[in-house]
């Protein structure tokens, strides 16, 4: 007959102890009628699990603090930003500045779509001007070689259409160190022109440049391959010699431009103009000469206008300035931009291939 395993002593120990370790790895109490089954190492290694467990809680928790607070931090940031971006947006200086004042705009270097002096500024500007409540007249301070005659067109009109709208507000341009050519295409919209005597003034004219390199061409050695649809597409080119019947059909393209600026300037200056050939012929004069053209009305400065013509000192810059995050978001939507068309480009070139 097999003996009882309960009768061995050893055996008994053994199967009690590891009992009561299966039932602490099981999250429950070892029976209290075996105590002494307890392993001394394996109650050592459980209090050290529970105190890393109890570790890796603690820091979870201030982990997730700290997460709540930065994310607090940076939105408090994004709308401290927003708060600025609308106030300098849509408070005009006028709620700044309070009692009647003279508003200024600059019209400042080269007036070009991706230049400082572009139409949408300058027109924001002019719309903040005319509509504010406290502003008597609008002085246009030009200083400017010209540039665009699109964008200097749209100036213009926006000029005239908001002193129409505005006929109690008088628009003065004064013209510092130059303006000409497009410059004096937005300055000829307004009631007054003025200038300094030094100051240069006119250019009624229009001009488009280019190079030639078809004997460049010829001494390197290189081959121009054009291919084009449509026989006038390459007109012009660079590298190919100048065609009379396409210098023909671009000089009625600069004669028509030509034609609308002589006709701004008619129109904005009517009978001031003295009879003289040589008004629309692209020459520049300086203000002393340009006052007895005609092409302004008197010699002076923007404080000079504001004081003595207008009658009031108090001059309040109205000129339009992006934003820094409005600066941020072109540059980041730029940067969109490129990203996405180089990771267009770069997947459908090797399909082309």
């Amino acid at each position: 007959m097999s003996q009882n395993h309960w009768d061995d002593p050893e055996k008994r120990a053994a199967y009690e102890s590891t009992s009561a370790h299966d039932a602490r790895v099981d999250g429950e109490q070892p029976h209290a009628a075996l105590p002494h089954a307890t392993s001394p190492k394996s109650s050592k290694e459980w209090k050290l699990i529970e105190k890393m467990v109890s570790t890796l809680h603690v820091e979870h928790r201030r982990a997730r603090r700290w997460g709540i607070f930065f994310k607090l931090l940076t939105f408090t940031y994004l709308f401290a930003l927003l708060g600025i971006y609308l106030a300098g947006r849509y408070l005009s200086p006028d709620v700044v500045e309070r009692g009647n004042h003279v508003a200024v705009i600059e019209v400042s270097g080269v007036i070009a779509d991706s230049a400082d002096a572009n139409a949408d500024v300058v027109i924001t500007s002019l719309r903040n001007a005319f509509s504010a409540k406290n502003s008597e007249a609008v002085i246009l301070r030009i200083n400017s070689p010209g540039g665009s005659p699109v964008q200097a067109g749209y100036i213009n009109d926006e000029i005239k259409r908001l002193r129409a709208l505005h006929p109690e507000k008088k628009t003065y341009a004064v013209i510092t160190d130059i303006g000409a050519s497009g410059a004096y295409y937005v300055a000829v919209a307004a009631d007054e022109i003025y200038a300094d005597k030094a100051s240069l003034v006119g250019s009624i004219g229009v001009t488009a440049s280019s190079f030639g390199f078809v004997e460049l061409l010829d001494k390197v050695g290189v081959e121009r391959r054009t291919m084009t649809a449509g026989e006038n597409k390459a007109f012009l080119d660079p590298f190919q010699p100048l065609k009379e019947e396409d210098k023909a059909f671009w000089q009625t393209v600069l004669d028509t431009t030509h034609r609308q600026f002589v006709q701004q300037v008619i129109e904005g200056r009517g009978d001031r103009l003295k009879d003289d050939p040589s008004l629309f012929t692209g020459l520049v004069w300086s203000g002393e000469q340009a006052l007895e053209l005609g092409l302004i009305d008197g010699l002076g400065s923007t404080s000079s206008v504001a004081r003595d013509i207008i009658q009031n000192s108090k001059l309040v810059n109205y000129t339009f300035k992006p934003s820094p995050l409005d600066r941020l978001a072109d540059r980041l939507s730029m940067s969109i931009a490129s990203q996405l068309a180089s990771q267009l480009s770069a997947r459908l070139i090797p399909e082309l291939q």
